[in-house]
């Protein structure tokens, strides 16, 4: 009697229950960003997940860089890898060469139905994520490059112009000695120093920074980063250093919070820097060009892309790989690409939100907000197309090491950078190697 009760009034309450949907599919993300682009990531995850039922992004911080390619690894070889894994520009080349753990992002949006068109991308940008048959294998996401970042209420207490940063080299080496002079500490400082000093600055200036066009042709490329010019500018920086015109404060984007709190007056960084100093920064600020040596022809030339982009990851099933295709449809239109360009800095993907933006008066209300576009779509060569390389994040630690070395006076420029160059060789050699055939 107690069973037929309760059977009875089980199907009575099924039959009153509202009617409930299919369960969302999940789409795990794994990112690095943090602070205000971390809040970036999961407003992006947020608003796309409200703007329709079917699938829901999960985006998931794992750590830096380096940290989040690690796990990746560890988790794709468990079976447990996340559906999209954001990847630093210098990890392109291990993940282009990762056989088998990789869907190109072509394919994922193709076999969606979406109309997928790489043309629509900045060509410097999606050129860089493309194989050399024309595939696109990345999604890019928080694409960046170089700039320069000023403190205006600095420069005019040091009596230097405000309305425009030093556009050379050696007209920075003045600012920093009148910014010194002035009492101020730290005058200029960098951060992501390999990536701003050596391979932006190759471009830059349109020099090698590594054989086959910086590695785009071919994996047997070797680096070439120990010219005189590069010998010229690390030299530089390292008497700056000895001077107190040029202070260190560390690898990566550590640095950078030494711009934020008014400490250090100039600073070469990414463009995706400017949300953290649009939001933080209590002091009137600027963002320019990056500075070159005038007297080397054909400078400046373009900046190259870093930031990072979007993998997909293999062994997932067709629905989950149609919810990586909304997402990344969702985040290829105009005005999301847009408003996530005008709110972090980083590079308008598509020449539609580019326009839009422009279109939306953003520039000229944001002096210096257009620098990161306008240095990347300019005309490239074979040596300022970007910088593709194996192993590169071991070379960019390699970098960092030997570039520390100068700082410190322990070695000259000449020998920091030839030890760059054999350590780097032999990491790009052992890469070839594993990766023949």
């Amino acid at each position: 009697m107690k069973y037929r009760f309760a059977a009875s009034a089980l199907a009575t309450f099924a039959v009153c229950m509202p009617f409930v949907s299919q369960a969302q599919t999940e789409v795990q993300m794994w990112h690095s960003m943090v602070a205000v682009n971390g809040e970036w990531v999961n407003d992006l995850a947020k608003d796309f997940n409200a703007s329709q039922k079917d699938y829901k992004i999960v985006p998931t911080f794992k750590g830096t860089y380096d940290e989040s390619m690690t796990a990746a690894v560890a988790a794709f070889r468990a079976g447990s890898a996340p559906h999209i894994l954001q990847v630093f520009e210098v990890g392109t080349a291990t993940m282009m060469a990762s056989k088998g753990a990789i869907v190109p992002v072509a394919k994922v949006m193709t076999d969606a139905g979406y109309k997928f068109d790489p043309t629509a991308y900045v060509s410097a940008v999606a050129g860089y994520y493309t194989a050399p048959n024309g595939q696109m294998l990345s999604f890019p996401f928080n694409s960046s490059t170089t700039v320069f970042y000023f403190n205006k209420d600095a420069f005019q207490a040091a009596g230097l112009p405000t309305d425009k940063a030093p556009s050379t080299w050696p007209e920075v080496a003045l600012a920093a000695a009148k910014l010194k002079a002035s009492g101020h500490k730290c005058p200029f400082t960098t951060a992501w120093q390999g990536w701003t000093q050596l391979e932006s600055f190759s471009a830059w200036h349109n020099v090698e920074f590594a054989s086959q066009s910086n590695g785009l042709k071919g994996m047997d490329a070797r680096l070439k980063m120990n010219s005189p010019l590069h010998q010229r500018h690390i030299e530089n920086l390292g008497n700056m250093a000895k001077q107190g015109l040029f202070v260190y404060k560390g690898r990566g984007n550590v640095p950078e919070a030494s711009f934020i709190s008014g400490e250090c007056a100039m600073m070469t960084t990414s463009s995706g820097f400017y949300g953290n100093v649009a939001k933080n920064a209590k002091f009137g600020y600027g963002l320019a060009s990056l500075p070159y040596y005038p007297d080397v022809p054909g400078a400046p030339q373009n900046t190259v892309i870093g930031g990072a982009s979007l993998w997909v990851m293999s062994g997932k099933n067709a629905p989950e790989y149609k919810g990586v295709a909304a997402f990344f449809n969702y985040l290829s239109s105009p005005e999301v690409q847009s408003a996530s360009h005008k709110r972090t800095g980083y590079l308008p993907i598509t020449t539609a939100s580019y326009q839009l933006t422009d279109k939306s008066g953003f520039y000229k209300q944001n002096p210096g907000t257009d620098v990161a576009v306008t240095q990347m779509i300019r005309k490239v060569t074979d040596k300022s197309r970007g910088i593709r390389l194996g192993n590169y994040v071991q070379i960019r630690a390699i970098e960092d090491e030997e570039l520390e070395q100068v700082w410190n006076g322990k070695k000259t420029a000449k020998e920091a950078l030839d030890a760059i160059v054999k350590r780097g060789d032999e990491q790009l050699e052992r890469f070839q190697k594993a990766n023949k055939g």
